[in-house]
């Protein structure tokens, strides 16, 4: 499982074989340059939600809710999770929260919308608990996960992500739920793992999380290509002289 938040980039992942693309609500960090995801709407999730279902042909689309579109209540969160089902194009929704989320959970699965739950580190929560840090160190705290996410599972939730938790305690809450886990900085013994892909291969430029594995420096080699078209532009190498014919194929390829 990796983000994607555009058609392009969904229609890569998808050939390359991902099971699920996450339309996340990080595209206000690592899209639109906000120092968190609290800024980001419903409509920016519709937006690239629906281009990302555009790119996928095969692989499962989950859309983040974002913050305050469903904790304000049950009817908010079905008429925004259906929002981002019927105008997005999504197949489930994620949403963040453990046992105090677990009613709305339970009726958006009545409502016939697929919910992945998400528990640990919960970046819509990083003003109460003051930063992105690790959860579930202390005892009381993994405790309280541990009954999180059963009370998420129980709800109705098909999958459940496990968000910046001790390796051992991400171990445990997988063997005691009959749902998937899907780890991020959460150690191995989950059942899947997401990434954010800008991070994953080298295209954001601010600071990432000392749990990730940067797979590319797609980045770098992007610098590197424009750096090369401003020289050839520069120096009139391009673009080089083309006979008519080929010119009018071009145009007709529609671009």
């Amino acid at each position: 499982m990796l983000t994607a938040y555009d058609a392009t980039m969904a229609h890569i992942l998808d050939a390359a074989g991902l099971d699920v693309l996450l339309v996340g609500d990080s595209l206000g960090m690592v899209v639109l340059g906000e120092d968190t995801t609290l800024p980001v709407t419903m409509e920016m999730m519709i937006h690239h939600c629906r281009a990302v279902a555009n790119g996928a042909a095969r692989a499962l689309v989950i859309a983040d809710l974002p913050f305050l579109t469903y904790q304000t209540g049950v009817a908010d969160a079905i008429r925004n999770a259906g929002r981002l089902i019927q105008l997005g194009r999504a197949s489930a929704v994620k949403l963040e929260g453990g046992a105090r989320c677990s009613a709305v959970v339970r009726a958006l699965v009545e409502a016939g919308i697929p919910v992945m739950g998400h528990i640990g580190l919960m970046p819509q929560h990083v003003h109460k608990i003051g930063g992105f840090r690790p959860v579930g160190k202390e005892d009381a705290e993994a405790e309280q996960l541990i009954a999180d996410a059963h009370a998420i599972q129980n709800a109705g939730a098909f999958a459940l992500v496990v968000e910046c938790v001790p390796a051992a305690l991400a171990a445990r809450i997988t063997r005691e739920l009959s749902i998937p886990t899907i780890g991020i900085g959460s150690g191995p013994h989950c059942d899947g793992q997401v990434l954010v892909s800008y991070d994953a291969f080298g295209l954001y430029q601010g600071a990432v999380p000392r749990f990730v594995k940067r797979y590319a420096e797609l980045g770098d080699l992007m610098a590197s290509a424009a750096r090369a078209y401003i020289d050839e532009v520069q120096r009139g190498v391009f673009p080089a002289e083309q006979p008519l014919a080929a010119s009018k194929e071009t145009v007709s390829a529609g671009r």
